[in-house]
């Protein structure tokens, strides 16, 4: 780096943490994990982004409500595992709100799960097994966290939460539960949850069926992680699938149709063995990755004639 971009990279984190620290100075005085210019890369699955402005882990559900009644008019950003996200370089701006541990138990009542939705969607398939409750197999290779999962109706085998999801008890802006009941309202799409993105999702009930022993639904899970190692790329940097299927088609052979399975852009690379997956070779931006999908976007749009939509949900701000 030149001594140029090295004055201006000191000027610049000078200014965001002096902002930083008249934003923490206005929120209010929370429990939970609470720290200004949080890296971020660390916290999603591609291992790319800048920092968070301010990035908050609430302590409990009261600590959360404080947060959400008294925080200032500044953007606010859910953060889940990081699972099915790309963060930019530039960082996210306003508060980051994650919720970990004590947002992650689940507990068994009857045929329903009731879960946190910080719990991990593999740990929810393994407790179904372990208690002999069938339906939650198609979630056990998911990567991510159920409040994730909700938010983009997460799915694999032709089953998704919309499937399983009996209620949801969301956090308004203001501070205060509601209780959502799927039954009462079109909120899912493919790949798509309608609820207002400053809805922040606590937890869910699920629904099974009880089985008489788990062996069925052990074996079940175990063709589908092989179906899975077989299909996609394992042990790399990425965020799963990258563009939604359109109706009837498939992705990775509309981008294999354009000749970019392979290509690269930077440190990113379009996957050898699943044209649909972008990877993080090591040494990618966030720049890097969406660089590519835009290529395959204009590839396919100028080719095919078929507008691909992100799957991936971009966050934060991009740095030229």
């Amino acid at each position: 780096m030149g001594l140029l971009n090295k004055i201006c990279s000191k000027s610049f984190l000078q200014r965001l943490c002096r902002k930083n620290i008249n934003l923490i100075d206005r929120l209010p005085p929370v429990r939970g994990i609470l720290r200004a210019s949080e890296p971020l890369h660390k916290k999603n699955w591609f291992g790319v982004g800048g920092a968070a402005e301010v990035y908050f882990e609430p302590a409990d559900i009261d600590d959360l409500s404080l947060m959400m009644r008294f925080m200032p008019n500044e953007p606010c950003t859910i953060l889940g595992s990081g699972s099915n996200v790309l963060i930019r370089d530039g960082g996210i701006p306003g508060i980051v709100i994650h919720l970990g541990q004590p947002f992650s138990r689940i507990s068994l009542e009857g045929e329903t799960l009731i879960c946190g939705a910080g719990a991990s969607l593999m740990e929810i398939a393994r407790f179904a097994e372990k208690n002999s409750i069938a339906g939650f197999e198609f979630m056990s290779g998911i990567p991510g966290s159920l409040g994730g999962g909700i938010r983009m109706n997460a799915g694999a085998f032709k089953r998704s939460l919309k499937d399983v999801l009996v209620s949801l008890t969301v956090m308004m802006p203001n501070g205060e539960l509601q209780e959502v009941n799927p039954k009462d309202m079109e909120i899912f799409a493919y790949r798509q949850c309608y609820l207002p993105n400053d809805w922040v999702f606590v937890e869910a009930r699920l629904r099974g069926e009880k089985v008489p022993d788990a062996h069925d639904i052990t074996e079940k899970m175990r063709l589908y992680k092989e179906k899975r190692e077989a299909a996609q790329p394992q042990g790399v940097r990425t965020a799963g699938s990258t563009f939604k299927n359109p109706d009837g088609l498939q992705v990775w052979k509309l981008i294999d149709n354009v000749g970019l399975r392979g290509a690269k852009e930077g440190g990113a690379m379009v996957s050898e063995k699943h044209a649909n997956f972008l990877i993080n070779t090591g040494s990618a931006t966030a720049k890097d990755i969406e660089t590519l999908g835009n290529r395959i976007v204009q590839a396919v749009r100028r080719q095919e004639g078929i507008t691909l939509e992100w799957e991936i949900k971009k966050m934060g701000v991009e740095i030229d």
